[in-house]
C-alpha cells in the first residue's frame, strides 16, 4: 500500500510530503496518524534540524476527509497516536516537535491545511495558492487551532473576516496579512521552502531550539514568563560546544561547524 506521507532526508532537513494526490491530499485517519510518526521522526533524530511541510500533486491539502472524522470526533478526542509521534497540531503541547518547520503551500488549501500552516513557524505560498477556513460552510468550526493562531498571526479583524464567513482568499492577501512570509511563482514554492530549511539547518541547533520555546513560551504562558527564563535559559548554551564553535568561526572569519552539543 502506498504511504500516505512520504519522508525524505535531505542533509539536516526532514522534507514531509502530504501523499494522497488522487484526494486532494485530504486527511483520512491514516494520514493523520503517518503525518504525526513523520514528525515523530523529526523530533527524534538529533541529526535533522528542521523539517519541510508539503504536498505532492497539484494541490497542498482540500481538508478532511469530514464522514471519517465526524465519527472520530464523537468520540470527544483526536485519534491517539503511537509512542514517539508528535501532534502535528500542536494543540498537545507534551506531544508537539520542538524543532522549526517551514510550509510549502499550493492550489488548494482549506481547513487542516491552514492549521497545519499555523502550527509550523514559516510559510511559503505558491501564487496559486487558495486558503479557505470553511467550517463554518459546513456546520462546524476549526478545531486545529486556528481559532487562537489566526489571531496570534493575523489580528482579530482579519481572523474574524476569513473565519467565521469561510471566504476564501489568496496568497496576495495571506501575505498582506502576515500569514505567508514568502510568495513565490507556483511550482516554485518547494525549492524556495527548501532554501529557507536549509538555512535554518545551517544555524546552531541548540540556539535555534532555544529560540523557538522562548518565542513559544511568549504565547502560551505570557511576555513575563518568556521574559524571566531569557538569561537562565541562556545558561546552558554558553556552556555548549556550539557557543565556543561559533565564537572560533567569528575570529577565524569562516562559517561555523555546529554539532548540536
Amino acid at each position: 500500500m502506498t504511504a500516505k506521507v512520504k519522508i525524505e532526508r535531505r542533509g539536516s532537513v526532514l522534507c514531509i510530503g502530504l501523499n494522497r494526490p488522487e484526494k486532494l491530499n485530504a486527511m483520512d485517519i491514516d494520514l493523520y496518524v503517518q503525518l504525526a510518526e513523520a514528525y515523530g521522526v523529526l523530533k527524534a533524530d538529533e541529526g535533522l534540524r528542521c523539517g519541510l511541510l508539503y504536498g505532492e500533486g497539484k494541490h497542498f491539502t482540500a481538508g478532511l476527509e469530514l464522514d471519517k472524522w465526524a465519527v472520530q470526533f464523537s468520540t470527544g478526542r483526536f485519534p491517539r497516536l503511537p509512542e514517539g509521534a508528535c501532534d502535528p497540531f500542536g494543540l498537545n503541547p507534551l506531544l508537539r516537535v520542538e524543532k522549526p518547520v517551514v510550509v510549502a503551500s499550493h492550489g488548494v488549501c482549506y481547513t487542516l491545511a491552514l492549521e497545519l500552516m499555523l502550527a509550523a513557524d514559516v510559510r511559503v505560498a505558491a501564487d496559486n495558492s487558495r486558503f479557505g477556513q470553511i467550517e463554518v460552510q459546513r456546520g462546524l468550526y476549526a478545531v486545529g487551532g486556528a481559532t487562537v493562531r489566526f489571531i496570534q498571526n493575523i489580528g482579530w479583524g482579519n481572523t474574524m473576516r476569513y473565519l467565521l464567513t469561510g471566504d476564501e482568499f489568496d496568497a496576495h492577501e495571506a501575505y498582506r496579512m502576515g500569514l505567508v512570509q514568502v510568495v513565490c511563482p507556483a511550482g516554485e514554492q518547494f525549492d524556495r521552502a527548501l532554501e529557507i530549511a536549509e538555512r535554518i539547518a545551517q544555524q546552531a541547533p541548540l540556539g535555534v531550539q532555544a529560540s523557538l520555546k522562548s518565542a513559544r513560551m511568549s504565547l502560551a504562558q505570557g511576555e513575563q514568563m518568556a521574559m524571566d527564563r531569557l538569561i537562565p535559559d541562556l545558561l546552558p548554551l554558553l556552556r555548549s560546544s556550539d557557543f565556543a564553535e561559533g565564537v572560533q568561526s567569528f575570529v577565524e572569519r569562516r562559517p561555523a561547524r555546529f554539532r548540536g552539543q
